[in-house]
């Protein structure tokens, strides 16, 4: 194996340990943001249960304010009867008192099941209250777990960091350039092994990155030849691992 395919090799060790990194801190970030999300839904979730409460309660009231003006009415309308000079006025009378005490009654039905209402907002807004604590205190601890091991893979973050800089001056401007977008591409897996098939020539070639056929051009340049191939699918940078022949 040549000293550039080496050098490349090298810098595709650290750059996999850091992309692994990278990738864990991540998910350790993202775990204090879902949770964060989590408990902004369960917040709305409370505020709307609130609201609708607050929206049947001021119903309720409003019924019952109807329903002790109706009864106020019906008091007046009592008086009255005692005073109606006919037999048809008293009538009228007697009827306006029937009606309103019929009315109310549907009143006082609507204004149960509006109470009855409320009460299942309640139940099911203390249930949300309840578990909103409880996510509150996990996001806590998922905060506190979470600090000491972003802490931790920053420090090795800046170690490989350093370490992939390192390995980055034996790889040459040009070539280094190539690995970079690569490396970018499939997060930090820049390079693919050239896999070989078969027992006796001719053999097949396959990039171990996309598992997809090559010409064997390249895997005869790199035997022989100290430079650059990339896969003519994905583009990584391909190597070639030399085996040994199985003779026939």
């Amino acid at each position: 194996m040549g000293q550039l395919i080496q050098a490349l090799l090298n810098l595709q060790a650290v750059e996999s340990d850091l992309a692994h990194v990278k990738g864990k801190l991540r998910l350790r970030q993202r775990a204090v943001t879902s949770q964060e999300n989590h408990i902004v839904k369960l917040r709305s979730d409370w505020d709307s249960l609130h609201n609708q409460a607050n929206e049947r309660k001021m119903a309720a009231d409003g019924l019952e304010l109807e329903l002790k003006t109706r009864e106020e009415q019906v008091t007046k309308l009592r008086k009255d009867l005692n005073t109606a000079k006919t037999n048809k006025e008293y009538a009228s009378i007697l009827t306006q008192i029937n009606t309103i005490k019929a009315d109310n009654s549907k009143v006082e039905e609507e204004t149960l099941k509006i109470m009855q209402e409320i009460d299942g907002i309640k139940t099911e807004s203390d249930q949300i209250k309840q578990q909103l604590e409880e996510e509150e205190k996990r996001l806590e601890e998922i905060r506190k777990q979470s600090d000491e091991e972003i802490e931790k893979l920053s420090t090795m973050m800046a170690e490989l960091e350093a370490k992939r800089s390192e390995a980055a001056k034996d790889v040459p401007a040009k070539e280094l350039t190539v690995f970079k977008r690569m490396a970018e591409q499939y997060s930090g897996d820049a390079m693919a092994v050239i896999e070989e098939h078969g027992k006796r020539p001719p053999f097949s070639y396959i990039c171990g990155g996309c598992f997809m056929s090559l010409n064997a051009e390249h895997a005869n340049a790199l035997s022989s030849r100290d430079e650059i191939r990339n896969c003519d699918n994905c583009g990584r940078i391909l190597y070639l691992v030399e085996q040994e022949k199985t003779k026939a």
